[in-house]
C-alpha cells in the first residue's frame, strides 16, 4: 500500500536549520539549495535598489528569504523578496505574511527555475499578486509581469542597460546591469 504524505505549515515549522530553504506545493515538501554567488549579489543589489526607494516613499514593508507567505496549510512559498504595501500591512504577522503580498520577485537558477515559472508563476496570479518579476542572473534579464483578468502579462523585460519599470513602483527606474554589478 502506497501512502502519500501531505506536509502542511506545521511540518514545515518543525522542519530543523539546515541552510536549505523549504517550501510547500500543495502539500508537496519542496527543498531548495543555498543559492549561489551570482544570485546573492543579484538579490542583495536588487534589494538595496527596492527597500531605498520603499523607504523613502514610505510605501510599504519590503521582505527577504527566508520569510513565509502562507497561501493555505498546504502552500506556503518563500519568495525571494516580496513587497506589501502600507495599506495591507495588517495580513503580516510575526512569521509570515497571510495571503499573497503586492509584489514579489523570483531570482532564478537552474534548480529553481521550473518552480518558479510554472507552480509559482500560476499560483501567485490566482492568489491575486500584483506584480511577479523573475530575475535571471546566468541571462541578466529582468521580466516583469503584472495581474491581469487573464492572469499575469509581461509589463516589460529588461537586459543590458535597459531602464527597468515597475507598474506598481511608477516612480522607480534603474538601469538592468546596476542589479549584476
Amino acid at each position: 500500500m502506497n501512502v502519500e504524505v501531505r506536509y502542511t505549515y506545521h511540518d514545515l515549522l518543525s522542519i530543523p536549520s539546515d541552510r536549505h530553504r523549504y517550501e510547500i506545493f500543495q502539500g508537496d515538501l519542496v527543498m531548495t539549495p543555498s543559492p549561489s554567488r551570482a544570485h546573492q549579489e543579484a538579490h542583495a543589489n536588487l534589494f538595496r535598489i527596492l527597500s531605498g526607494h520603499i523607504v523613502e516613499q514610505s510605501l510599504g514593508r519590503l521582505y527577504s528569504a527566508p520569510f513565509d507567505v502562507y497561501f493555505d496549510e498546504e502552500t506556503v512559498v518563500e519568495p525571494d523578496i516580496l513587497f506589501v504595501s502600507q495599506a495591507r500591512l495588517h495580513i503580516i504577522d510575526e512569521r509570515k505574511v497571510n495571503g499573497a503580498p503586492d509584489m514579489v520577485v523570483e531570482i532564478i537558477s537552474e534548480s529553481t527555475e521550473q518552480h518558479d515559472r510554472g507552480f509559482k508563476f500560476k499560483r501567485y496570479a490566482q492568489e491575486g499578486v500584483t506584480e511577479y518579476s523573475i530575475v535571471d542572473p546566468a541571462g541578466q534579464k529582468i521580466e516583469v509581469y503584472q495581474l491581469s483578468k487573464k492572469g499575469f502579462t509581461p509589463s516589460g523585460i529588461f537586459s543590458g542597460t535597459d531602464d527597468v519599470t515597475s507598474p506598481i513602483f511608477p516612480k522607480l527606474r534603474f538601469s538592468t546591469d546596476k542589479v549584476w554589478g
